[in-house]
């Protein structure tokens, strides 16, 4: 399973796409408010960093799964969390501002942490060690251009025309939704031959991490004691990771295509958890609202 045009070009490009709508949904006073409330960049950061390798590691020595499936899990524990999960973030109702923060962080210093683990999971599973060298700047580029400046286009439209903003916002939700809709349709076309295949080999240990990580990140919010709309953010930052990038380093950098299988299949599986994050997000905000009122 290898990177292809849909997974590196395609897919990118509709969730930048996406990005600039969310953008029409945000103020400078949204990022403000963030610094003021530093813990919970620090939570979120914590989960994705620390706490998500851990289960990552955890599931791989309690479900039997190939050596090389194994590595994959672990790679794709430690990936950040990609712009899929800013979009479910923004279409659950949670704190996109916080989203985008916890993304650009994590994509930072998993630039650093992703050969450590990877290394570590090679050594343990395998017995060997590959030099991983993620390319730094490509990396920042990539995460720049897919979600901070869309994202930051979106806002100075905003703050120029605020009116035509807001009845665009709306516009650009329903586009939301039709996109997320047909990324999901056009992997499944992709990958319908192989798929059953993929899910007897790691499909056990991709929906214990998927909903392990998104239970993780919505618990350690809530014992911190977060607003509503910033733990939906942290469960679906923690549970949505970047499997293009997990595909990109285990296809490519390490040249193996059986460790690409679990982001390949976590690929899919992860928007139907996505789906349940914004059916439960939509519905707890207009119930928190309601209550307000």
């Amino acid at each position: 399973m290898q990177s292809t045009f849909f997974t590196s070009v395609l897919l990118p490009l509709a969730l930048a796409v996406v990005m600039l709508g969310m953008g029409l949904s945000l103020a400078p006073d949204d990022f403000q408010r963030i610094t003021r409330y530093p813990r919970a960049v620090a939570v979120g950061t914590a989960c994705q960093v620390v706490l998500l390798p851990l289960l990552g590691a955890l599931i791989t020595l309690v479900v039997p799964m190939q050596p090389a499936l194994a590595v994959g899990l672990i790679v794709l524990a430690v990936c950040p969390g990609g712009p899929s999960s800013n979009l479910i973030t923004y279409l659950a109702k949670g704190d996109v501002a916080l989203s985008v923060t916890l993304t650009a962080v994590s994509s930072i210093i998993t630039v650093f942490t992703i050969p450590l683990f990877a290394n570590l999971a090679l050594q343990h599973f395998l017995g060997e060690s590959a030099a991983i060298t993620l390319p730094m700047g490509s990396t920042i580029v990539q995460i720049f251009l897919i979600t901070l400046l869309p994202t930051g286009i979106g806002m100075a439209f905003r703050r120029q025309w605020p009116n035509t903003a807001r009845r665009l916002e709306k516009q650009m939700s329903r586009l939301a939704v039709g996109l997320l809709a047909l990324i999901i349709v056009l992997l499944v076309i992709r990958e319908g031959s192989r798929l059953p295949g993929f899910l007897v080999q790691v499909g056990i240990g991709v929906v214990l991490l998927n909903l392990l990580a998104t239970l993780t990140g919505f618990l350690t919010a809530k014992l911190f004691r977060l607003p509503l709309p910033q733990q939906i953010c942290c469960a679906i930052e923690v549970g949505i990771q970047n499997g293009t990038l997990a595909i990109t380093i285990t296809a490519g950098l390490l040249n193996n295509p059986d460790m690409a299988v679990p982001a390949a299949v976590y690929s899919l599986l992860m928007y139907v958890t996505g789906f349940g994050a914004i059916l439960y997000g939509r519905q707890a905000i207009g119930s928190a609202a309601v209550v307000k009122c």
